[in-house]
């Protein structure tokens, strides 16, 4: 028994939503976006992404989210932004390190869906 009579086994950790699950809409044109700019490997991560943190940062025209873990200072090396060119307006910029999509930066765009 562990905790408060609870077995290790009956203890679940929600696992974070798919970028798919909760915004089907931007997963859709991140993948078509990344396509269009020759990134069909990053494109083809785009259903396994999932939502591990929005940023918090409060400005009314983000949307951003963290896919992988926060970094505690600047990414380092094997970083590179990916602008994207999107199908709706506003801005879809990736930070990308050693072929992974860390966050996906979403500017002024109508709400995600």
């Amino acid at each position: 028994m562990t905790g408060r009579g609870l077995s290790s086994s009956t203890m679940t950790t929600a696992e974070p939503p798919l970028v798919s699950d909760k915004w089907p809409r931007l997963a859709a044109e991140l993948a078509a976006a990344l396509r269009d700019e020759g990134e069909s490997d990053l494109a083809n991560l785009v259903d396994t992404l999932h939502v591990l943190e929005e940023c918090g940062c409060d400005d009314d025209f983000c949307q951003s989210f963290y896919t992988a873990p926060k970094p505690s200072g600047a990414y380092g090396p094997g970083h590179r932004n990916i602008g994207l060119n999107p199908s709706e307006p506003g801005y879809l910029i990736l930070d990308v390190v050693n072929d992974v999509i860390m966050f996906v930066e979403v500017l002024y765009r109508p709400p995600l869906t």
